[in-house]
């Protein structure tokens, strides 16, 4: 079960800050798939209420994935955005290689959010073919389930309003809605 098969309470629709900017590094290695991820949370954003304009969507290329963090903590470091959304696609091959970056790529992306105290979002798919990241990042790849641009961008759109209640007084109605749903759930 991916983590987009929960069901959603319309209540909590996903939506932005008004003042959310985002930030997205789309490595050129399988730039098809790359720039369609890119393109697919870019309107997912935008349907949660980002501003269409250069102020709030950055977009940087990165030469490769193994680009990507250090592109992020740029994007970090010399602009005020929200979340830096993060683009590429490894495929396997005769070697480990793909193993040795996605691992790289990984843990460098996690200590870049950490050090800016932001989220820095995962959307590097690691497939056995280019059959599999074709399903994986065009929409309609996988039916009823969402494509990873999509995907990246609703745990971005959470992942800005849980840093927003973190900074605040959290969300009073959670732990209240969590009791009710786990009552029901030993209940049945």
């Amino acid at each position: 079960m991916t983590r987009d098969d929960r069901p959603t309470d319309p209540a909590r629709r996903r939506s932005l800050p008004e003042d959310a900017a985002i930030a997205v590094v789309v490595s050129q290695y399988h730039r098809e798939l790359t720039e369609a991820m890119a393109f697919s949370a870019w309107r997912e954003l935008v349907a949660a209420g980002l501003e269409d304009d250069e102020e709030h969507w950055i977009v940087v290329p990165a030469p490769g994935a193994f680009e990507l963090p250090v592109l992020a903590d740029q994007l970090l470091s010399s602009h005020e955005v929200s979340a830096v959304l993060c683009f590429g696609v490894l495929i396997k091959g005769e070697t480990t290689h793909d193993f040795h970056i996605a691992s790289a790529v990984g843990h460098a992306l996690q200590q870049v959010a950490l050090e800016h105290d932001r989220p820095v979002l995962f959307g590097l798919l690691t497939c056995e073919t280019l059959a599999q990241a074709r399903a994986r990042a065009l929409p309609g790849g996988r039916g009823e389930v969402p494509d990873k641009g999509c995907e990246v961008a609703r745990a971005a759109i959470d992942a800005v309003r849980s840093m927003d209640l973190a900074g605040d007084e959290g969300d009073p109605s959670y732990w209240r809605e969590a009791k009710s749903r786990e009552e029901s759930r030993r209940r049945s």
